[in-house]
């Protein structure tokens, strides 16, 4: 499908970053980006987003290469979108729509499938009026009312029912994790998140240590299924629990951190999260800091957490470590594609593991096998992921 990008600056952040950005999730969504249509403005117009005047030109644009599909580098109000689409003539999507849709199309596990469908719905029901616009009521009086406010009302109360029913899955779902979380949480496993900016190779990561043969892509959230593994750190720590979560990416939907709240609780209950971070992107502190903004987002700001510097091939950076000013690891420099400094993010986990509240000796992990929460047994050669680190209890999806 030929897409035209839009952006507007409006003077905030890094604007060339955020249209590459979108050129990405574009792409990532299977269209095909032909042309890129910018302009500055101090606000937001509010029949059109852009202006009557970019509206024609970019109408212009549309009809000489041939373009299907406009997208916004923006949240458009349904009423923008409708003026939008009526001025164009071609179909408008919004940032908020891209990212939704490019989550539908990567959910694989049935509580995934269940989150993208309940933002979906939220979204779509603050739009439902453009679907019955040739269903308005055209005539007053007694037996000559149109049918279009009542099927509106139809479908509202219909999304309503659906949208009750998924959050009382979800929240059966939710209370299932929790359990398995107190099973940990007896045991005194060692759970650690990976998180990060999309694409910034945390599964590539995940699959290095573990070896647990996540999908890997060089595109914008890969892959949704946040997967935890059982990882073997040798027998003064014992066994940890690691999850790949979902990358997070500037702007994230509201309605994708609400309805994936399920999932990103794996998160804020981990004892210490890997932040990994692309070491080679021109914009990796912007990137820092939209991660930790979400984090504060779910409550998740307050665990210890380790920033993994990834890509240093590529950036042309050594393995090494850094400190704070307290002598705890703040930063370790590796990269996950060559294997080079994996070793000393083994030893910074090991090093949070044994100050941690989750700090327990590998005999421990008995007391998990005996309460069912594995499969197999635990490796015993010292070695690290292992085919048979596999953790049955937890894949799902979630906010790469």
């Amino acid at each position: 499908m030929r897409a035209a990008l839009v952006g507007i600056d409006f003077g905030a952040g890094d604007f060339s970053a955020s249209l590459e950005e979108l050129s990405l999730l574009a792409r990532s969504a299977g269209a095909d980006p032909i042309t890129t249509i910018t302009a500055k403005r101090s606000s937001p117009d509010a029949a059109y987003f852009i202006g009557s005047g970019k509206a024609d030109e970019i109408k212009m644009a549309c009809k000489v290469d041939g373009i299907d599909l406009v997208i916004f580098n923006h949240a458009l109000s349904p009423a923008q979108q409708r003026n939008l689409e009526r001025r164009l003539e071609v179909g408008v999507v919004d940032r908020t729509s891209l990212i939704l849709d490019i989550f539908a199309q990567r959910a694989q596990s049935h509580e995934g499938k269940l989150q993208v469908e309940l933002a979906q719905l939220q979204h779509l029901a603050t739009r439902l009026i453009r679907g019955w616009t040739h269903l308005e009521r055209q005539k007053g009086g007694i037996g000559l009312r149109g049918p279009g406010e009542t099927q509106l009302e139809t479908d509202r109360r219909l999304i309503g029912e659906r949208v009750k029913q998924l959050r009382a899955r979800l929240t059966k779902l939710r209370k299932q994790h929790e359990t398995q979380r107190r099973a940990r949480g007896r045991n005194q496993t060692f759970s650690v998140s990976l998180v990060g900016y999309t694409n910034a190779g945390k599964s590539t990561l995940f699959n290095t240590l573990t070896k647990a043969g996540v999908y890997v892509a060089n595109q914008l959230f890969a892959t949704l299924d946040t997967t935890s593994r059982r990882l073997y750190l040798g027998d003064e720590v014992g066994s940890i629990v690691i999850s790949d979560t979902v990358g997070f990416v500037r702007e994230l939907p509201h309605q994708l951190v609400a309805a994936f709240r399920a999932t990103l609780e794996e998160t804020i209950h981990a004892d210490l999260l890997l932040h990994v971070v692309d070491g080679n992107s021109p914009v990796r502190m912007e990137q820092i800091e939209q991660v930790n903004e979400v984090l504060r987002e779910i409550g998740a700001d307050h665990i210890p957490q380790i920033l993994v510097w990834n890509k240093i091939d590529a950036a042309g950076l050594e393995p090494g470590v850094e400190r704070d000013e307290y002598d705890k690891i703040s930063r370790v420099f590796i990269s996950a594609h060559s294997g080079a400094g994996l070793d000393l993010l083994r030893d910074a986990v090991v090093e949070a593991a044994k100050a941690g509240p989750g700090a327990r000796r590998s005999n421990e992990v008995q007391d998990e096998l005996e309460a069912g929460f594995y499969d197999e047994e635990p490796p015993v050669d010292g070695s690290v992921g292992s085919p048979d680190n596999n953790m049955t209890t937890t894949t799902h999806d979630g906010p790469h």
